[in-house]
């Protein structure tokens, strides 16, 4: 690197680098290195927002000399990566962690990384994952410290690794899908070499504990821009690493879909992925990672349910049912959070019922159902619906968009006159329990779901009616205490109608394209 881009180098990373840069002179007072490293050092070139108030250092101390440098210093202390060469600090609003030159490497069938201290930067930069990562600032002078071409990746914008892939990777398995990672958030491409080591090499991320690949898995997900998730899914999926850690996607790809006009249903499943990202800020859902896991595995159901029909084509009946329990699997073997876990398997479940809306309509008894059952996820569900429409028959997609547009519309409307999301009998239980002179148990549940469901056909009934209509299932179930209703009239009298009114679409309403 010539002097004036060294010295172009010093000022962009001064700012970035002044918090650490009196520890910088301590450290060199007591004849040890301290180096600015890590993705901060990256995403300076590349001109992204960095995390400002954190950095990543490198030393030639050992943890032990490092607390003793720097306890003096600090405002706090901790220790707990010291077992893997790393102590934390914290001055003022800056946090540190300082991690001893080191190599690690994964032996077999461990999940955990030997670790072994080294005395070079240079050789602690050579074990990092890719070239862009491999950059380092000394402190406190700021002299750059490239030594595999990391700058000259960034401007090509792509993914290297600073030795051979195999070796990279076989060290530590993880680093498959950060590649991923990285193409996600981005935009980069992959170096030659690389994906197939990744497919070489894929099976050695069983030794990666589940947290770590869902970390990752999490990132690749929330890249920022709308097509990130989708790249870093493909190349997952292309290398053989999806097969290990989500095979339920690569599955997909064996899938025709259901009008034989999408290559498969894999891109449909990528392509609704896109569209739902592309829709968050419309919905106030920006970076949602239900949605998006959502939008990724909403048709995972598919291969297990395919049926060939007499005319050629194929069908997925009940793809939505399968769907939901594989999903839960998937994600509770990922050790997703439960919250997470079953919001997007419930989404799944729920991610057909809106087709068949355009044809003939629901009754507001239908549109309340839907609300009901939809919960706390409509929202998300309305998205999830939105992005589900990737016809390229323009007219028929003009026709969904109109449905939903309506059905948005109506469940406006209902809302604001019934307020739907907080929808509940005309009855709570203890009216129940005095009217029908019955304790707390299953009888007053099964009153409860009743009214409930005459609430959602009928809308608001009022006490008077609702009233009339328990006495009057009561009657018809045996279910008031012996000797009759504690109060309130005969259960006879003129019947209501029962909710067998309009039960919204069939789970399996026309299939998406």
């Amino acid at each position: 690197m010539s002097e004036e881009q060294q010295n172009a180098a010093v000022a962009l990373l001064r700012q970035a680098a002044a918090p650490a840069q009196e520890l910088g002179r301590i450290f060199a007072r007591q004849g040890h290195e301290l180096a600015l490293v890590g993705g901060l050092v990256r995403d300076v070139f590349l001109g992204r927002p960095y995390r400002e108030h954190d950095l990543d250092l490198a030393t030639d101390a050992t943890p032990e000399q490092v607390l003793e440098l720097a306890r003096a210093w600090a405002d706090k202390v901790w220790e707990v990566g010291i077992e893997f060469g790393t102590v934390g600090l914290r001055k003022g609003p800056w946090v540190f962690e300082i991690t001893t030159y080191r190599s690690e490497s994964y032996v077999a069938d461990s999940r955990k990384p030997d670790v072994q201290y080294g005395t070079s930067l240079l050789a602690d930069l050579a074990r990092r994952d890719f070239t862009v990562n491999a950059m380092a600032a000394w402190l406190p002078s700021l002299e750059f410290v490239d030594p595999f071409g990391g700058l000259r990746d960034l401007r090509d914008r792509v993914l290297r690794t600073p030795g051979r892939p195999e070796d990279s990777f076989t060290d530590d398995p993880l680093r498959m899908l950060r590649a991923a990672r990285f193409v996600a958030q981005l935009g980069f491409s992959v170096a030659p070499g690389l994906p197939e080591a990744m497919r070489a090499l894929a099976p050695r991320l069983a030794v990666v504990s589940a947290e770590r690949i869902k970390d990752e898995l999490v990132k690749i997900m929330l890249a920022a821009e709308p097509s990130g998730p989708r790249r870093g899914i493909s190349l997952l999926v292309d290398t053989g690493v999806a097969d290990v850690v989500l095979p339920e996607v690569p599955k997909l790809r064996l899938e025709m879909d259901e009008h034989l006009r999408h290559k498969d249903v894999y891109q449909h499943s990528l392509t609704v992925l896109e569209q739902a990202i592309g829709l968050e800020d419309r919905y106030g859902l920006h970076g949602d990672l239900v949605v998006r896991l959502a939008a990724l595995l909403h048709d995972i159901g598919k291969p297990k349910t395919r049926a060939l029909l007499p005319d050629g084509r194929v069908a997925f009946h009940h793809h939505e049912v399968v769907g939901e329990k594989m999903a839960r699997a998937r994600l509770k073997a990922l050790r997703f959070p439960s919250g997470v876990v079953a919001d997007v398997s419930t989404l799944i479940g729920l991610h057909l019922r809106f087709h068949g809306y355009g044809e003939g309509g629901w009754t507001d008894a239908a549109v309340r159902r839907y609300v009901r059952d939809a919960g706390p996820l409509l929202t998300r569900l309305q998205v999830l619906t939105r992005a589900d429409c990737t016809t390229r028959n323009k007219a028929k997609a003009a026709r969904l968009a109109r449905a939903q547009d309506d059905l948005e519309a109506r469940i406006a409307v209902l809302s604001e006159q019934e307020e739907l999301a907080k929808i509940r009998p005309d009855l709570d239980g203890n009216e129940i329990m005095r009217i029908l002179g019955v304790p707390p148990g299953r009888v007053v549940g099964r009153a409860y779901r009743y009214l409930l469901e005459l609430r959602m056909e009928h809308g608001p009934l009022g006490a008077e009616r609702a009233t009339h209509e328990l006495l009057r299932w009561a009657a018809a179930e045996g279910a008031a205490a012996e000797g009759g209703p504690a109060e309130g009239g005969s259960a006879e009298g003129e019947a209501a109608e029962g909710p067998a009114g309009d039960e919204g679409p069939e789970p399996e309403g026309p299939p998406a394209d």
